[in-house]
């Protein structure tokens, strides 16, 4: 049993090669189960446990020994009610008939491709505003050379340069150490002659590539985006079964995947297991003019054409 379990297994993972089974992830659980966007686990400890969780110690450096007291009972508070949360929610699960869609979110995460990040894909993670071909050539190359660095390192992808960062050195596009520090988003940490070195690297590989040999959003392959009215209609058709289901509403489906949907893509998780049955057939329905939406006091609801 584990409270928000991606991070924690991720380390289980790329440290030790194995993924716990069976698993439990009781973030996942309360979602379907009706407690709201990415619960927190004091939440449910105190509205389920009835109990309080000190979170003080937190953000305290955990690395240093001995313990304090106070992290000792930190570190077991976070996992002494984790039982009786995953019994209330494990038989909530039950009685509503909804075990096999958090054993649809489970499979997801006991699947070791969703840590593996490999440096010529880090790229397509990063969200961008320009879809110009050699401005997405440099964001790959400086996202290959972070991903490589951070993982020859075995640190955090952010402490080599945050995205922010990334997105203005894609822009600036410094060619120099010199105009490399004039960068304001680039932390002291990634000024170093390694790090420095990789980035002008990587800039210096993303304008030197051919035309041909540009990447291309992703986007561009798709449907241009459909009416906006659409995307509305489905963000109202979302929370109307969403709040019908007692289920969160970005566990469904995300803002991009209602995006999406309006553009004609239907490649997407909202449409399939679970998903489809509780909001993609409405949705669907939707997109083709089979169903309409109409308000009555202050619900919503689905009307046949």
């Amino acid at each position: 049993m584990l409270h928000a379990a991606r991070q924690d297994i991720e380390i289980f993972y790329t440290e030790g090669g194995v993924i716990p089974r069976p698993m439990f992830d009781t973030q996942v659980a309360a979602m379907v189960c009706g407690f709201g966007e990415q619960v927190g686990y004091e939440t449910l400890v105190k509205r389920i446990a009835k109990a309080g969780v000190d979170k003080t110690s937190r953000f305290t450096d955990w690395s240093r020994r001995p313990l304090t007291d106070a992290q000792k009972a930190y570190a077991l508070a976070d996992v002494t009610h984790l039982r009786k949360v995953y019994e209330h929610l494990a038989a909530e699960l039950e009685r509503t008939g909804r075990t096999p869609w958090v054993e649809e979110e489970l499979a997801v995460l006991a699947d070791p491709e969703t840590y593996v990040t490999r440096p010529d894909e880090a790229w397509t993670r990063i969200r961008t505003r320009s879809s110009s071909p050699r401005f997405l050539a440099v964001v790959r190359e400086l996202a290959r050379f972070r991903e490589a660095h951070a993982q020859a390192k075995n640190i955090p992808r952010s402490r080599v340069f945050k995205d922010d960062a990334l997105l203005e050195l894609a822009s600036t596009r410094p060619t120099t150490p010199e105009e490399l520090g004039r960068s304001r988003l680039l932390l002291r940490e990634a000024r170093r002659s390694d790090i420095a070195e990789g980035i002008l690297q990587a800039v210096k590989t993303a304008l030197e590539l051919p035309n041909d040999a540009l990447p291309r959003a992703e986007d561009d392959d798709r449907p241009q985006q459909g009416n906006p009215a659409l995307a509305d209609l489905l963000r109202v058709l979302l929370k109307a079964r969403s709040d019908a289901e007692g289920v969160a509403s970005k566990l469904i489906a995300s803002a991009a995947d209602l995006d999406a949907l309006a553009a004609g893509e239907r490649d997407l998780p909202a449409l399939r297991g679970w998903r489809r049955e509780v909001f993609g057939d409405d949705a669907l329905k939707l997109c083709d003019g089979r169903i309409a939406l109409s308000a009555k006091g202050g619900a919503i609801r689905v009307v046949a054409l």
